[in-house]
């Protein structure tokens, strides 16, 4: 391959391609305009500048666009780290909190670095739905303040927004259809003087670029302990939420990321984060629905721009920003929480003919999530229904078949199915120990030993049976039970 056709190989898709150029730019755009208000809100419920927020969104978007293992993917100020470090600012001020910021973000390279990412392989598609759908009914949710207790215009303009979005693509798609709608709403409400609530009125935007700086503590043992199990759980948050957005974007796009790069690139960007004084973040699932859902972006310059952008429009055009309706903004989240929410899954049709289990675990994700406001919970308690009822499931498949022989000296007992602590727990209790002949015979040939309660029960029914003088002999282990048999039979305290 000659020099110049590497360096074709090597050039992004955007490089050469306006039409992809043209998406991927007015992309960002869009979900500039619409980070603002959420990072705002955001710093809000840190306690923090709105600055901070803006300058959080600003770094990590920039930083994760290079670092990050996902493409179009977009990290900025989130409301999930938002709440984990709030409490922090409250107590102990601004100085720990930019440090827990950092802190996080070394947590999140050595977790990446560990392979934490190959966790999510564990989620199960019930709760991935679940995720979405909680996702979809959380970013409505955070428009309705909006609608409350506002002049009646906003609502005519909100319908508006929809209407726009819904229609517009008809005549053209080469502009995003969100971007139509900011602008429209917003020269019609300037034009004709409507009043009615702006980007401006949810805080004052920055005039300049943040400055590198380390964070305002004491660098000694006791900052350490103060601020470790706030960075700790910021870091857990962080990287499940960005990893679950990673997955979703890798099913809507149909291709493939790298979620080890993408923990270490997390990491990466909320330590840049830190020292340039915002207050941390992660993946931003409603912003990255709208770049890759809503605008068809698919490349690392969306996010980049996104970021870039977004200082360019508070340093310079700060004041047409401040004049965006807020009703704009709120029409945009609504139809990307409808665009989001996975509709064939709470269809009839589809709840007909899914199991039960899967049905329960998908509301349980989404009520735990709706419930606390947290996607991360949300997960975990998803996950581990869903492992207790597979292995409530699973258990209930392991079976003892008897079989005596005609001598009447012999019996066989035949398991079949996974043993395993669900299912070996009620195997001791399926044995005639008084009525068996001499000489038993336990046949696993179709089964298989999973851990350490497994061979405590045969120990178990082996020692019950040698109580009464017979013999057991245990057959057809297969060479990963047998090998698991070896090594912890007679080893294993209280099972004799």
């Amino acid at each position: 391959m000659s020099p110049a056709a590497r360096l074709r190989g090597l050039k992004p898709d955007w490089f050469s391609d306006p039409k992809v150029w043209r998406t991927e730019v007015l992309a960002g755009l869009v979900v500039a305009l619409a980070l603002i208000p959420e990072a705002i809100s955001f710093s809000v419920i840190a306690g923090v500048d709105p600055a901070m927020g803006l300058f959080a969104s600003f770094t990590m978007a920039v930083t994760i666009a290079v670092v990050g293992g996902r493409r179009a993917m977009i990290s900025a100020a989130t409301g999930a780290v938002a709440l984990v470090i709030a409490p922090l600012n409250r107590e102990h001020g601004l100085g720990h909190l930019v440090a827990a910021v950092i802190l996080a973000g070394v947590f999140q390279v050595v977790l990446g670095a560990l392979g934490v990412a190959k966790l999510t392989r564990f989620i199960p598609r019930s709760v991935m739905v679940g995720f979405v759908n909680a996702l979809a009914v959380l970013i409505f949710m955070a428009q309705v303040p909006e609608m409350r207790d506002v002049p009646w215009e906003v609502y005519p303009l909100i319908i508006g927004g929809l209407a726009l979005m819904v229609f517009f693509p008809r005549i053209t798609t080469v502009i995003p259809a969100p971007l139509v709608s900011i602008v429209i709403l917003t020269v019609v409400t300037v034009a004709a003087g409507i009043a009615v609530p702006t980007v401006g009125d949810k805080g004052e935007l920055p005039s300049s670029l943040p400055v590198p700086g380390l964070p305002d503590v004491p660098l000694t043992f006791d900052t350490l302990t103060t601020i470790a199990p706030y960075a700790f759980a910021m870091a857990l948050v962080g990287l499940m939420e960005s990893l679950m957005t990673a997955k979703l974007v890798d099913e809507i796009t149909d291709t493939h990321s790298d979620k080890t790069r993408e923990s270490v690139g997390q990491g990466i960007a909320n330590i840049v984060t830190g020292f340039f004084g915002g207050m941390g973040g992660c993946a931003m699932i409603g912003q990255t629905m709208i770049n890759v859902k809503v605008s068809g972006a698919r490349t690392r310059l969306s996010t980049f721009l996104a970021g870039s952008f977004l200082m360019v429009l508070c340093i310079v055009f700060g004041p047409v920003v401040s004049d965006i309706p807020m009703a704009a903004l709120v029409a945009v989240m609504v139809m990307v929480s409808f665009a989001t929410f996975d509709w064939h899954s709470i269809a009839p049709k589809t709840l007909r003919r899914m199991p039960a289990g899967e049905i329960g675990v998908m509301a349980i994700t989404v009520a735990a999530v709706v419930t606390t406001h947290n996607l991360a919970i949300g997960v975990v308690v998803g996950s581990i229904t869903a492992m207790v009822i597979f292995a409530k499931r699973v258990a209930h498949l392991a079976r003892v078949h008897t079989v005596l022989d005609p001598d009447g000296t012999t019996v066989v007992h035949r398991i079949t199915g996974e043993l395993f602590f669900a299912s070996s727990n009620d195997l001791v209790g399926q044995f005639d120990y008084a009525g068996d002949p001499d000489r038993i015979v336990i046949d696993l040939s179709e089964a298989h030993v999973w851990d350490a309660s497994s061979v405590a029960a045969l120990d178990t029914i082996e020692t019950k049976y040698a109580q009464r003088g017979k013999t057991v002999e245990i057959t057809g282990l297969n060479d990963l039970s047998a090998d698991l048999h070896g090594k912890l039979t007679g080893e294993l305290a209280g099972s004799h």
